[in-house]
């Protein structure tokens, strides 16, 4: 399955048809007329427009007419935050989300997936904006584990996290200067994990909104860990708890 949908009509189809896509690609001047549908349609469904020189087109799509827009589309459908919830209820579990926040390398969030399955936590949490969305080498990095893990994939995490807070999740965040190692927090009940971004961490506000914030001792000579270790760590520190 191609990851690069090309021309008008085969990206209006795809959204029509519901084909879960990560952004649009439009190229700078082109007639709006001819694209209003489409942009009408990814504006419907939250799907990120983002516009560059058609150079640039020609350059991804070499040798494929693309008519001034493609669509980089999922390898797999993203689902609803009711729909993690329900794979904890299912299971009669209380709910263990992993967030992440703005996550840019596709290996990193790919490991993490891999891992979310291995633990068996229920689901991950990323935002549509600023961070690297399921592809094709997501898909890859996660050794197929993509295929068994619900990834939500939400317009606003501060809200996501509130609204999960209203369900009587727990919030942790990962952060270097937490007040508690995280071996010594409590990490059972219904919990949110939020992992921060490559090399910035969580962002000021999600950090504000935890609950509790937790660290990872460091006593070599780099900072941090890579936001994979990290997650991995974490996670299995509150699967630990649980049992």
């Amino acid at each position: 399955m191609s990851e690069i949908i090309a021309g008008r009509n085969p990206v209006r189809e795809a959204l029509r048809a519901g084909r879960p896509i990560n952004k649009l690609v439009m190229a700078k001047g082109t007639a709006a007329g001819p694209l209003s549908e489409i942009i009408k349609l990814a504006r419907e469904k939250n799907i990120p427009i983002q516009t560059v020189d058609k150079t640039h087109l020609d350059k991804l799509v070499a040798g494929t007419p693309h008519q001034g827009i493609i669509a980089y589309a999922a390898p797999k459908g993203y689902v609803d935050i009711e729909d993690i919830l329900s794979v904890a209820k299912e299971r009669g579990q209380d709910p263990f989300i992993v967030m992440l926040d703005e996550i840019n390398d596709p290996h990193n969030l790919g490991a993490i997936i891999r891992t979310v399955d291995a633990a068996g936590a229920h689901g991950i949490i990323i935002p549509r904006r600023r961070a690297v969305a399921l592809t094709a080498t997501v898909a890859r990095a996660s050794a197929g584990a993509v295929e068994y893990v619900p990834v939500a994939r939400v317009t606003n995490l501060d809200q996501t996290i509130r609204q999960l807070k209203e369900l009587g999740l727990w919030v942790v965040g990962a952060d270097m200067d937490g007040p508690e190692v995280y071996w010594d927090a409590k990490l059972t009940g219904p919990l949110l994990l939020v992992i921060g971004g490559e090399g910035k961490g969580l962002g000021r506000l999600i950090k504000e909104r935890c609950d509790m914030l937790v660290r990872l001792p460091m006593a070599g000579h780099v900072g941090s860990l890579n936001a994979s270790v990290a997650a991995a760590l974490l996670v299995y520190e509150v699967i630990r708890q649980r049992r």
